[in-house]
């Protein structure tokens, strides 16, 4: 049973950043589909970005240019970088996990986006 764990979230000015690690429990990163996600206060959750084993990165629109996503396959962990925070990006960010391939994410929906594993999320909060 995979299990992800996320950290990093706090509060931050707007314009700041965060570094969000994301550490899995077996040896998935790189071999699985993987991919960050938030969901604020009242709203759906979204995808923020996801990456294919093949490194493929795919951002959503509203994150592109200022979020980055990386990995460190020897740590088993999954990383964002947040840029330029705005407002708007507050929410609870998770970390997921899907043992295919991430295919055309357009056609993976909520609320579970088809992946398979999920962490239970840290608090970003930009003001």
């Amino acid at each position: 049973h995979v299990q992800l764990v996320e950290s990093g979230g706090g509060s931050v000015q707007v314009g700041g950043s965060l570094r969000l690690p994301c550490v899995a429990s077996g040896d998935i990163i790189g071999r699985y589909c993987m991919g960050w996600f938030r969901q604020a206060p009242g709203k759906e959750r979204e995808g923020v970005v996801y990456l294919d084993k093949d490194g493929t990165a795919t951002y959503a629109d509203s994150v592109k240019g200022r979020f980055t996503i990386s990995k460190d396959i020897a740590k088993n962990a999954l990383y964002l970088q947040m840029n330029s925070l705005k407002p708007e990006d507050t929410a609870m960010y998770y970390c997921a996990a899907d043992i295919w391939p991430c295919d055309s994410v357009q056609i993976r929906k909520p609320p579970n986006y088809g992946m398979d594993y999920w962490g239970k999320g840290t608090q970003v909060t930009v003001s």
